[in-house]
This record gives C-alpha cells, structure tokens and sequence, in this order.
C-alpha cells in the first residue's frame, strides 16, 4: 500500500506544497507545519501519571488526584494546552478547520505512548444535535488514524450522550461537573472488555472524561485510561 500512495503523495506535495498553517512559510516533516511552530508546540513530558495535569516535576499523583481521586486510572495527553497548539485545535474544533485537524493528528501519532495500550477506544460522543451543528465529532477524526497507527480497536456506537448539555468552556468546574453528571450511557447490549480509554480532544477539569469513565466502571470495566491530545494547566498554576 505505501508503495502505490507514496508517488500519489509527492505529486500532490509539488502540486501544493506544504504551508505552514500558523505562519505561511514551508512545511517540514510531511504536515502543514513548519520546523519553527512545531519546536513552539507545548509537550506534556512533566505532569501527573494520574491525570496528566502539567507539572513542574513528574508524580503519580498530583495535590488534585490526592484530594479528589478521579474515576480513571491513568492518563495520557501528549501536549500542553497553550501556544501554537491551542490556536490549531480551535479552528479544528469551532472552524471546521479539517486541514489543522489532520496535523494535530499526526502529531498525535508521533508522540510514543507511555501507558499500556487498552483492548478498546471510545470516544467522547456529541449529542446528535451538536454533531448535526459541527458535522463532525473532533475526538472521533482524532482517534480513527491514531487507533490504526496502534492497532487499537476503536468504537463510535458505544457510548452514547442521552442529553444536550451547555459548552463545557462557558462553566466553571463545578458547573462542568454538573453540566455533564448523567449526560451518558452505554448502547444497549454492549460488551467491553476489562481494559477500555476514552478520548477527547482536551481536558480541562476532566468534569467530561470523568462521567463517561464512571459510566463504564458501572459497566464492569475493571480499567479505564483517558487519553487527550491536550491537557490545561491548573488554573491556579
């Protein structure tokens, strides 16, 4: 297969060239992204193996997981939420900015895994009226090449979001908790292996991957990862 896509790519390379989706000059390493943006993009090799919440130093656990155990039992968010990254995940996310979701996840696929890998990926669902909005849900175009990159099976149709809920951006910790508390349930008659991740585009509070994790512990799953592109600092970091 690489044989027949490869003379595909570099014709569809001279016919356009690379840009740099941040900065207009060249891209390098085979993605719209110059060398300069992807040296700036903000990696998550300092944080919490509990919850991947950014660090000065490396923890299993952080003063957050401490006084609030969350519902998963490890994370992986290979980046940081900030500059250039967050600018790309916006127009991915609110743009329709299909391009910077493909370098986002790409640059996904580069980054090594430092969790076991699950029998199963789910991803965070829209509701059918956001997903009918948007017209594409972000997670899923995140995790499809990234799930065959691993060899990892991934689902759409087994978790699902029973109701509308406000955007989580507009609430504050409590309120996202809120926000989301019974938003989610599994598909009728689904099975799950014991060792399931559940992935988002970015987590913040984790008030969202928090819900789905419980749902799924009800469920049996003795495991559940939760893997984000991004994680957000604390806010009081």
């Amino acid at each position: 297969m690489d044989a027949l896509t490869k003379p595909w790519r570099r014709l569809r390379h001279f016919v356009l060239p690379l840009r740099c989706l941040l900065c207009g000059a060249a891209g390098a390493g085979g993605i719209d992204l110059c060398a300069d943006c992807a040296a700036e993009l903000p990696r998550n090799r300092s944080c919490c193996m509990r919850c991947a919440l950014p660090l000065a130093t490396p923890a299993q656990q952080c003063g957050e997981c401490l006084r609030r155990v969350p519902p998963w039992n490890a994370a992986w968010a290979p980046f940081r939420y900030g500059w250039p990254l967050d600018r790309l995940e916006s127009r991915y996310k609110f743009g329709a900015d299909l391009a910077a979701g493909r370098v986002l996840s790409t640059l996904w696929r580069r980054e090594p895994c430092p969790i076991d890998l699950p029998q199963l990926l789910l991803t965070v669902p829209l509701h059918r009226s956001r997903l009918r909005q948007r017209g594409y849900n972000q997670a899923l175009e995140l995790a499809r090449p990234l799930a065959r990159s691993l060899d990892v099976p991934l689902r759409h149709d087994v978790l699902q979001r029973v109701r509308p809920t406000k955007a989580q951006t507009e609430l504050d910790a409590l309120g996202r908790r809120r926000n989301v508390r019974g938003a989610f349930a599994l598909h009728a008659g689904a099975e799950l292996p014991a060792h399931v991740a559940i992935l988002d585009d970015v987590m913040t509070t984790g008030a969202t991957v928090a819900e789905c994790a419980r749902v799924l512990k009800r469920a049996g799953v003795r495991r559940v990862d939760v893997w984000a592109l991004a994680r957000a600092p604390s806010p009081r970091g």
